[in-house]
């Protein structure tokens, strides 16, 4: 069941050729954090292109909740009245961040040092996901949360009255637990350091800089070193809002395997830290090209086209790489499915602990499309069967997870019989556009179980 609903099944069917322009909408990572750092500048920032699927609305709510302005103008236009670093004001309400695990992380930073009470709560699958790599470094600055065991929402958290700065070393690659304690950082007299081994995608660096904060970032033999400076005075900006390269993983993906494909996406966002999953598939022979590159409001943009590829062999995804494409492996995995040979995806703990263990949804999924998959704690592999050879035929489950739903409805466009999830509902969370934009690329998809 759909947090908002009676579960949506539906169907993929092979059919013909994807081509056109897939109009992807706004970047989930850069909406949540434009909204939020809007909320703590003083003055008004607007917002174009922002994504307004459930998790960013549900995360403007929040915004407002905690003492902002919020106002929508159009679609993807939005403007933030910020309070300024240190004013939010504790909510009449609980925060309910429906099925957003990055909304909820950052939000728990960013009032961790107010002076205020809040409580989180989530959907089935939100409030079944740790929280503890949140709350523990958030209490190094004074903030003290109580939830349920294991550190699961609901939980309320109690920002520290007198903050202080911290140095702290992440245990796991997470932009998620990085931008957190960054967040925090704004509100605590002096310099927060934070530590990473390997380096996660830089959006909240990017975006803490373009409003005014003084943090720094360098390379050294610890890792991957950032520096804010506490109590700075963020000024509001215009923020224009990339296409989500990881929305954009799907049409993409599917025009690779799917014969006689060509799909051009339009202004996608390009953060080298955010694009591993485009850098794998062109090392497995994907047909993919870019076009007019260009700078947009400090992310790297192109134009980018993707061609059927039936010449596409497995390959082993560095482990390093994890943390650039760790939402695209669901979709990967079914690309690796129709290539040649086996691909290896090693250093992907992570997706153990996602919207749902997404390694054991895909590979239960993959496996009764008559895929083999092979998996450890934290790796996996999948045997392709090469273009044409993916039996299918399943109802698969999508776990309350959008990208598990998207990733087996591209599958279901080039597997030699149908496949059906049984759940759709979820992907209104993060591309609520996601049925329409496929359909009009030729993409068949069916209400129901229509195999």
């Amino acid at each position: 069941m759909t947090p908002h609903g009676d579960p949506r099944p539906m169907t993929a069917r092979s059919g013909g050729a994807l081509t056109g322009t897939a109009a992807i909408p706004g970047d989930k990572s850069i909406s949540h954090r434009a909204l939020i750092l809007g909320a703590l500048a003083v003055g008004e920032t607007r917002i174009d292109g922002l994504l307004e699927g459930q998790d960013v609305l549900d995360t403007g709510r929040a915004m407002a909740a905690l003492g902002a302005e919020v106002i929508r103008h159009g679609p993807g236009a939005w403007s933030v009245h910020g309070v300024g670093v240190g004013g939010l004001a504790e909510p009449d309400r609980v925060i309910d961040c429906g099925n957003s695990g990055t909304g909820v992380r950052l939000l728990m930073g960013a009032v961790a040092t107010h002076p205020i009470a809040v409580t989180f709560t989530g959907d089935a699958s939100l409030n079944a996901r740790p929280m503890g790599r949140i709350t523990d470094p958030l209490a190094l600055f004074g903030a003290r949360a109580f939830g349920r065991s294991g550190g699961r929402l609901p939980l309320t958290l109690i920002g520290a009255s007198d903050p202080v700065p911290v140095d702290y070393t992440t245990p796991m690659a997470s932009a998620q637990v990085k931008s957190a304690i960054l967040l925090a950082a704004l509100n605590a007299r002096g310099p927060t350091i934070v530590t990473e081994r390997e380096p996660t995608r830089d959006h909240s660096e990017r975006m803490l800089a373009a409003f005014g904060a003084d943090i720094a970032t360098e390379r050294t033999n610890e890792g991957h070193v950032i520096t804010l400076q506490g109590q700075p005075e963020l000024r509001p900006q215009t923020v224009a809002v990339p296409c989500d390269p990881s929305s954009a993983a799907f049409p993409v993906c599917a025009a690779l395997i799917v014969p006689g494909s060509d799909v051009l996406v339009p202004g996608i966002g390009l953060n080298p830290t955010r694009a591993g999953l485009y850098e794998t598939l062109r090392e497995m022979g994907g047909d993919l090209t870019y076009e007019n590159p260009r700078d947009e409001g400090g992310e790297p943009v192109a134009d980018l086209r993707a061609r059927f590829s039936p010449d596409m062999r497995g390959i082993t995804v560095p482990p390093d790489r994890a943390a650039s494409m760790i939402d695209e492996y669901p979709i990967l995995s079914v690309v690796a499915a129709f290539a040649q040979g086996v691909t290896e995806m090693p250093g992907t703990a992570e997706l153990r602990v996602k919207e749902s263990d997404r390694i054991d949804a895909m590979a239960r999924g993959l496996r009764d499309c008559g895929v083999a998959v092979d998996e450890g704690p934290d790796w996996w592999s999948v045997a392709g069967r090469g273009p044409g050879g993916v039996p299918g035929g399943a109802t698969v489950a999508a776990r309350l997870d959008h990208r598990i739903a998207m990733a087996f409805l591209c599958l279901g466009l080039a597997a030699r019989a149908g496949v059906t999830v049984d759940d759709a509902g979820p992907i209104a969370t993060s591309f609520p556009a996601f049925i329409d934009l496929m359909r009009d690329l030729g993409a068949t998809f069916v209400q129901g179980d229509a195999r």
